[in-house]
């Protein structure tokens, strides 16, 4: 069972310990900085994490001791043209590490839908040029953001030169030679924001997460803009979870945090039976507003085959936690 959490946040880096069973704010980095990403590479221990800091640019640091002490490194960039023009990167919106048969290879995904590669632990970085060529990037388009996005990235633990990446809004693309070619897969997928003769466009989906399944790499979900789809053979076909209904009230109940100038959010791991089926915790895929708040959950990320970490934020000051169902155990940090 992991026993820390780091949780991204835009008031800074928080990690949190369990000791005892209980869950404890351990130290805080970046304060007061929007942290767009964390990673813990848990091939060699280091941690990363990167800066969206506007104006400045992104930013990215590496600590080789859990955060006591930190070195800024080099941030995914694109070269500058003739002239000096072209494309800039805004946000590092993903991270993720190579295979464990590549231990300084390191991922990322930008905003303007940029995919690089590190092959040093992030002292420099190159541009997926494959990718980035795409004839069907005339058709991206950014959800949520001006530009669009790749904010997940998949390794298949099996073979590290296939991965998958999931665009907003461009859809899911998938490699299997380490990023020299790329296909878009998917099929069964459908955008309810479009016009319906424009709905099963693949290049035009918006996948809003996407993960994998570490034991069976080959079964992957995503949370898309207008529901929960799962695939069983890496991403070829997709199917919607029907019938799964929003979070509403009646299954949330209200907790009144501590509340600081800096930082006001609830934090809370979920322990799982490993044989859970997808029924009973698709619900907590789904972003949902409560109509009283304006309060929404956000799915933040796996700590083990075990343990699923949530993050909420809110644009009023009172907070709500999703109500554990049967082997779901709440464990609310601060």
């Amino acid at each position: 069972m992991a026993d820390v959490l780091h949780v991204a946040t835009r008031k800074g880096l928080l990690t949190f310990t369990r000791t005892a069973g209980a869950w404890a704010l351990a130290r805080s980095d970046f304060l007061g900085e929007p942290v767009s990403m964390v990673l813990a590479d848990r091939r060699d221990g280091h941690l990363y994490a990167a800066l969206h800091l506007g104006h400045f640019g992104p930013k990215l640091w590496r600590s080789a001791d859990g955060g006591r002490h930190w070195v800024e490194i080099a941030a995914p960039a694109f070269a500058a043209n003739a002239d000096g023009q072209g494309p800039s990167v805004e946000m590092i919106w993903s991270l993720e590490c190579g295979g464990v048969d590549q231990p300084q290879t390191l991922w990322a995904g930008t905003l303007p839908g940029a995919l690089f590669r590190s092959d040093d632990r992030g002292e420099s970085w190159e541009l997926n040029d494959a990718l980035w060529q795409r004839p069907e990037r005339a058709q991206w388009f950014g959800g949520g953001y001006d530009q669009p996005g790749i904010h997940s990235i998949c390794i298949d633990p099996r073979d590290s030169a296939r991965l998958q990446v999931a665009v907003s809004c461009g859809g899911g693309w998938c490699s299997d030679d380490a990023g020299s070619s790329w296909v878009c897969r998917t099929q069964g997928m459908r955008a309810a924001y479009m016009p319906p003769e424009l709905a099963h466009t693949p290049e035009i989906q918006d996948p809003h997460r996407m993960v994998a399944c570490p034991a069976q790499p080959d079964t992957l979900w995503v949370q898309h803009h207008n529901g929960i789809f799962l695939s069983r053979d890496g991403g070829m076909h997709w199917r919607e979870i029907e019938g799964v209904e929003p979070v509403s009230k009646s299954v949330c109940r209200r907790h009144i945090l501590a509340k600081t100038r800096h930082f006001a959010a609830s934090l809370f791991a979920l322990q799982v039976s490993a044989g859970l089926l997808w029924s009973m915790f698709s619900t907590f895929f789904r972003h949902f507003i409560d109509p009283e708040t304006r309060c929404r959950c956000l799915l933040g990320l796996f700590c083990s085959g075990h343990t699923m970490a949530c993050g909420q934020h809110a644009i009023k000051k009172v907070l709500h936690v999703i109500r554990p169902r049967k082997s779901f155990k709440e464990e609310v940090c601060f």
